[in-house]
């Protein structure tokens, strides 16, 4: 197939639209350069595709989820576990589960925007119990470019002093609502932290986005842009610059390199008509999410790199990590016949719980948050769980609908999100057997958890029960047992997968440096999980975000303030020049850089 070639290069090609892409390409398209962002599904835009009104009596389906809706029909992420045409696999005997989003904003649109900093503990956590490895930088590093994230985004929370829990640049909390006041209280009695919860929902208005209306349908996408999603708070900014070209259904299958093993650019396939074009970069930024970078990454072999691009190390792929996570919930009696109330907020918890232990007297290394969950959400398909779990057992008729209306609400759940410690049993690899239906090979994923986190889960579980206890409830499921992995959800089902190309000091032993940099190609970043050198306690997106803004990233894709564009001028630098693409496709010229950017 002959490949279509753009007919200008960009100063920069983003691979991902998400977290990480969508904050490389606000701040470079902002600084002056010339962006081109390919994504891998197609347009969308919250503020008119979003179904954040419609009720689930108007769909014959009342909500249910569909095989790309699976968190049902009008969840505002279009993905899932199952993407016709695009498979995965997963070793035998081993469990793993891949959650892929195909559309602008990526996983943006799907997160709970749990906004959550890493502590000082969490980039050194070897240092304090020997277990995985320090990340080459500290917290120190990272706060300045958190203030800079939550001063653009905005992040509701409470200021409370938590050492390893870092405070932020908080806008009010909203009120907890009546279940949450009732966890709250159970929480004080067993001695639990339960504070404010920290998520990227604006409580007052900021940077021309509106205050949330406390509708609760965050998770369909926000049509007053109220909540955070990449699509219209980076990248919809970063299209205003006209610095940024948007690229939609282009899934990306090789990154080549030209004669000096320099990144040269991108191939990638129009998904629309299976068409393949390739687009000449100065600059390639990988932000397609850990494994899809890695899968990218592996696929990517030359002379110069048979094993992948940047894998001199042998590590791309390797010491992949999810949350770990569990669930429980529970029938709360005080809690049957409420007085209708207003209970809205937003669309996700009022309070939660940051980690309030000291791992030397328990019995595994790292610890977790907890989210709650439960009271009157909008009902739809599936809900309480079905009305047969609670006491009358299910009936007809007037009795039935009267039931639903005592028993609606009179529920709470917890999740358990903790920290994977890194092992060298979890990684991807290239399935030499199966591809896509681009004819691009697929992963094939190994996952194995210890009992460090099997150990964590369990004392989650124990946490959980007793909370509902102590609220006077009743437990719905028996406590999991060991051979059960105490209820841990499968690796990828938390959607928090990190690592692949993970970041250190060391070439030998790490893919990146402390600035998103890969080792062996210099004009080669990555900027989305994938760097992260380990988990933690917390959500990962607001880290992604921070490292994309940081100089320690950032400033190595500019050009030197003395070359930036000034005065309508566009001006040139030493790293950008002229030379042919070398890749398993063969070699062609790269066309010369524009004449206009020439040295000031």
């Amino acid at each position: 197939m002959r490949l279509a070639i753009q007919s200008s290069p960009a100063d920069v090609v983003i691979v991902g639209s998400g977290a990480g892409g969508g904050m490389a390409a606000y701040v470079l398209t902002r600084a002056g350069v010339n962006v081109t962002v390919l994504e891998a599904g197609g347009p969308w835009d919250n503020t008119t595709d979003s179904a954040m009104l419609t009720w689930p009596y108007d769909s014959p389906r009342r909500g249910a989820s569909t095989r790309l809706k699976p968190f049902g029909e009008f969840d505002g992420c279009i993905g899932g576990w199952d993407i016709p045409g695009e498979p995965y696999t997963v070793a035998p005997g081993e469990r793993f589960r891949w959650w892929r989003a195909r559309m602008v904003g990526g996983r943006t649109n799907h997160w709970g925007r749990i906004s959550l900093r890493f502590g000082p503990r969490d980039f050194k956590a070897k240092t304090f119990d020997g277990l995985g490895d320090d990340w080459p930088i500290s917290y120190d590093d990272v706060r300045p470019y958190y203030d800079k994230l939550e001063q653009l985004v905005g992040v509701f929370g409470s200021k409370e002093n938590i050492p390893n829990a870092p405070d932020s640049i908080f806008l009010p909390p909203p009120k907890p609502r009546c279940y949450e006041l009732l966890v709250q209280e159970a929480a004080h009695r067993l001695n639990v932290t339960c504070v404010p919860s920290r998520l990227s929902i604006l409580t007052k208005p900021l940077n021309g986005r509106a205050a949330c209306h406390y509708c609760g349908q965050c998770g369909r996408g926000c049509k007053t842009n109220s909540n955070f999603s990449s699509t219209n708070v980076l990248i919809a900014p970063a299209l205003k610059t006209g610095k940024l070209t948007l690229k939609t259904n282009a899934m990306a299958r090789e990154i080549t390199l030209d004669r000096t093993g320099r990144a040269s650019g991108v191939t990638y396939v129009d998904t629309t008509d299976g068409s393949e074009h390739h687009i000449d970069a100065r600059v390639v930024v990988v932000a397609a999410s850990a494994c899809e970078t890695s899968r990218l990454l592996l696929n990517s072999k030359s002379a110069s790199f048979p094993n992948g691009l940047a894998n001199g190390s042998g590590t791309v792929g390797k010491y992949l990590t999810d949350t770990t996570g569990t669930d429980v919930s529970g029938f709360i009696p005080k809690m049957m016949d409420h007085v209708p109330h207003n209970h809205d907020g937003v669309g996700g918890m009022h309070v939660y719980m940051p980690w309030w232990l000291d791992n030397k007297t328990l019995g595994f290394p790292r610890g977790y948050h907890i989210e709650v969950w439960g009271g009157a959400d909008l009902p739809d398909y599936g809900i309480l769980g079905g009305i047969q779990n609670y006491p009358p057992g299910g009936g007809y008729g007037k009795e039935l609908k009267q039931n639903y209306r005592r028993y609606y609400g009179a529920y709470v759940g917890f999740s358990g999100r903790g920290e994977m410690i890194p092992n060298e049993g979890s990684y991807c690899e290239i399935d030499p057997h199966v591809v896509d239906k681009w004819g691009i090979p697929v992963l094939r994923f190994h996952w194995k958890f210890t009992d460090h986190e099997y150990l964590q889960v369990k004392h989650m579980q124990e946490t959980f029960r007793a909370l509902i206890a102590e609220m006077g409830g009743e437990v719905y499921s028996p406590m999991p047992t060991k051979e059960d992995g105490y209820g841990i959800a499968a690796g990828g089902v938390i959607i928090h997968e990190l690592g692949g190309a993970r970041m250190g000091a060391d070439p030998k032993t790490s893919v990146v440096n402390s600035n998103c940099q890969t080792h062996e190609v210099k004009n080669l970043f990555v900027a989305d999980g994938a760097p992260f050198t380990s988990q933690a306690d917390k959500n990962p997106t607001w880290t992604i975000m921070a490292l994309r803004w940081s100089s320690r990233h950032g400033k190595h894709l500019l050009p030197p303030r003395s070359l930036r564009p000034t005065s309508g001028r566009r001006c040139g630098s030493s790293w950008i020049s002229s030379f042919p693409v070398m890749s398993a496709r063969g070699a062609r010229p790269m066309p010369a850089y524009p004449s206009s950017w020439t040295s000031c």
